[in-house]
C-alpha cells in the first residue's frame, strides 16, 4: 500500500514543475508546504480536470484535498474507513473506486514516498525507506478523487493513490507500490477515457533510487526534513527510534 508521502518543494516550485496546470486553490496550502511526514487525513495539492468560472473551459488546475477517499453519499454516521489507496487491478469494478476512475482522477505531485521492510519473520520490528526520482525532481503520482457535501453545506474533495506491483527495486521490500506516471502520461490520466488501464503499470526501476532513513518517520509529530536524511544500517543494526 502506500500511505506515506514528502512534498520537500514550495508551493511555487510545485506550480513551476507543472506549469500546464491553473494555480487554483494552491494558495490554500500556504502553511501546510513543503511537508516531509505525509499521511491520510492530511490535506494535499492535487491536480485535477475541472471547468473554468465564467468560460467554463476544461483545463488541469490545482486543488486542495485531503487523503481519504470518501463517498459522496457519505453520512455523518458513516462508519467506513476513508480509501487511502486502490489496487489498480480491482479499481475498475470497486464499488466506491470504480466510479471515481471512470471519470475523476488526478495527478498527486510528490517528492517522494516512503515503505516499510519487514526485519524478519520472527520480528514486528520494520525498517523504513525513501523512494524518489533519481534526478530528485517532483513527480505525480496517479490518483482518483470524489466531492463529498458536508451537512453543514460544505464540499470537501477527497482522493485515494493508486497502486499496482512492485517494480524489481521495490520487490525488495514491498509487495506493491503507488503508480508513477510518466509527464507524457499525464494529459491521458486526466482525459475523459474511462479506462486508461495500461498507463497503471510498475514504474522504471533505472530511474528510482531508494535509501534507508531513521524510524523517526513512524512518529507523525517527527516533521522536518532530517525525516528523509539516510541512515546507515550496518551488517547488524539494531533499529532505533530517532526524533522521539
Amino acid at each position: 500500500m502506500c500511505s506515506r508521502v514528502y512534498i520537500k518543494e514550495s508551493l511555487h516550485e510545485l506550480a513551476r514543475s507543472f506549469s500546464f496546470a491553473g494555480y487554483g486553490e494552491l494558495d490554500g496550502l500556504v502553511d501546510r508546504i513543503p511537508r516531509y511526514n505525509g499521511s491520510p487525513g492530511q490535506v494535499y495539492p492535487i491536480i485535477i480536470q475541472e471547468a473554468a468560472p465564467g468560460t467554463g473551459i476544461v483545463a488541469p488546475v490545482f486543488a486542495i484535498a485531503k487523503w481519504g477517499l470518501a463517498p459522496a453519499s457519505r453520512t455523518p454516521t458513516d462508519r467506513r474507513r476513508p480509501l487511502v489507496d486502490v489496487r489498480c487491478e480491482k479499481i475498475a469494478a470497486h464499488r466506491l473506486a470504480g466510479p471515481a476512475y471512470r471519470s475523476r482522477r488526478c495527478l498527486i505531485p510528490v517528492n517522494g514516498f516512503f515503505e516499510w521492510k519487514l526485519i524478519s519473520a520472527h520480528s514486528r520490528d520494520k525498517q523504513p525507506y525513501a523512494i524518489a526520482m533519481k534526478t530528485d525532481v517532483l513527480f505525480a503520482l496517479a490518483g482518483i478523487w470524489e466531492l463529498w457535501r458536508h451537512p453543514a453545506g460544505i464540499d470537501i474533495r477527497t482522493f485515494a493513490v493508486v497502486t499496482c506491483a512492485p517494480n524489481e527495486m521495490m520487490t525488495t521490500i514491498s509487495e506493491r507500490m503507488p503508480v508513477i506516471l510518466r509527464r507524457q502520461d499525464y494529459e491521458r490520466w486526466l482525459s475523459p477515457d474511462p479506462n486508461p488501464s495500461d498507463l497503471m503499470k510498475p514504474y522504471s526501476a533505472d530511474l528510482l533510487t531508494m535509501w534507508p532513513i531513521g524510524t523517526g518517520v513512524d512518529n507523525l509529530k517527527n516533521t522536518g526534513p532530517e525525516i528523509i536524511s539516510p541512515v546507515n544500517l550496518g551488517p547488524q543494526r539494531p533499529l532505533t527510534r530517532q526524533l522521539r
